[in-house]
């Protein structure tokens, strides 16, 4: 592709539509030509969202519907799918059909199985020809995939400060076979902007909750993402809970290790397995990592400790959920797919 991408991002009014906005008009090789919105059609992009006043061309871009002939005549390259899960897979066909790449940052393609979908979303996939061409976009973990894709599935929030400890360690076989058990804290972004009572200011404020226990539906990818790192099935205990911040994600594995394995070679294995990463930063052993020092980056903090007395390996991370969670890893796609530098427009901290 060119020095500069055509760009258009569907679904451009929620919080991981408002991040891709804030990422795109700053990115040194993204042309926005196109953003959509059934209820904002018509109006300018900074009269609905101001903070983008004088920014690129957020004063001329009107949004319009999501119609794949419009979008087309953008000249569009690539699309970014900013859309609640379920929606996505309404436009992705069509927009692969008129030459137009998908950055899909919903759940309609994560999975490579059509059952394992409706178990989880109670539905039937409506494009299951599309799972297996789709790939689960993790790029410290699958880049070459990336690179060659049309139709690009970003990972969930939390299943991203999952995964990112615990590829590298399963496939190094470097874990026992117990159950994980994994604890995760968001703040209310990550349930989207949208009008909800249980997270209106005065119920989340001064209050911690758990929910989706035991089956949250991201429960479904990071099994099957850790069954591919591992080459066999991989139980795992899953509890999210929200928390009165309004981003960033903490997570906490407890784990077991094959007899005879250190810390210092639970050290090592994330130490070559992100080597050049720029986006993973180890902290070291003992080290606790803490939201305020991701929240509005692309980064991942990653931090691991041995409970000697439990016989137990805890590793610790985390990152801003509409960042490196959605919108942030979604842009560091978009750089794999066009061969732009790694960091491009995701490095303004």
């Amino acid at each position: 592709m060119s020095d500069s991408v055509k760009v258009a991002v569907l679904g451009a009014s929620g919080y991981s539509g408002i991040e891709l906005l804030r990422l795109l008009l700053r990115h040194p090789n993204a042309e926005l030509v196109a953003v959509t919105s059934r209820t904002l059609a018509g109006k300018a992009l900074s009269a609905e969202f101001p903070r983008f006043r004088g920014v690129g061309v957020a004063d001329s871009l009107k949004f319009t519907n999501p119609d794949t002939e419009t979008l087309k005549a953008t000249g569009a390259e690539i699309a970014f799918l900013a859309l609640p899960h379920g929606v996505s897979v309404e436009y992705a066909k069509g927009l692969l059909d008129a030459g137009i790449k998908v950055i899909d940052l919903s759940a309609d393609f994560r999975l490579r199985s059509a059952e394992l979908y409706k178990e989880f979303y109670d539905h039937e996939h409506p494009a299951p020809d599309l799972l297996s061409e789709a790939v689960y976009a993790l790029p410290e973990v699958r880049a070459d995939d990336i690179k060659k894709a049309r139709l690009i599935a970003c990972p969930g929030c939390y299943p991203t400060s999952i995964l990112v400890p615990l590829i590298p360690l399963l496939k190094a076989g470097l874990l026992g076979d117990a159950p994980l058990s994994v604890s995760s804290m968001s703040g209310a972004s990550g349930a989207g902007r949208k009008e909800s009572v249980p997270l209106l200011f005065c119920e989340v404020q001064n209050s911690v909750r758990t929910y989706s226990v035991p089956k949250h539906r991201h429960l479904s990818e990071i099994g099957q993402e850790l069954e591919i790192a591992a080459g066999h099935p991989v139980k795992l205990t899953f509890v999210p809970h929200l928390v009165p911040t309004h981003s960033g994600i903490c997570t906490t594995i407890f784990a077991s290790v094959k007899p005879g394995v250190t810390l210092d070679q639970v050290g090592e294995a994330l130490q070559t397995f992100y080597a050049g990463q720029p986006f993973v930063r180890l902290l070291g052993a003992n080290k606790s990592p803490d939201t305020k020092n991701v929240v509005g980056t692309n980064f991942v903090d990653v931090g691991w400790a041995y409970d000697a007395r439990a016989g137990q390996l805890i590793l610790m991370s985390v990152e801003d959920n509409i960042g490196k969670g959605a919108s942030g890893q979604a842009v560091q796609n978009f750089n794999l797919v066009c061969g732009f530098e790694p960091t491009a427009g995701l490095m303004n901290i």
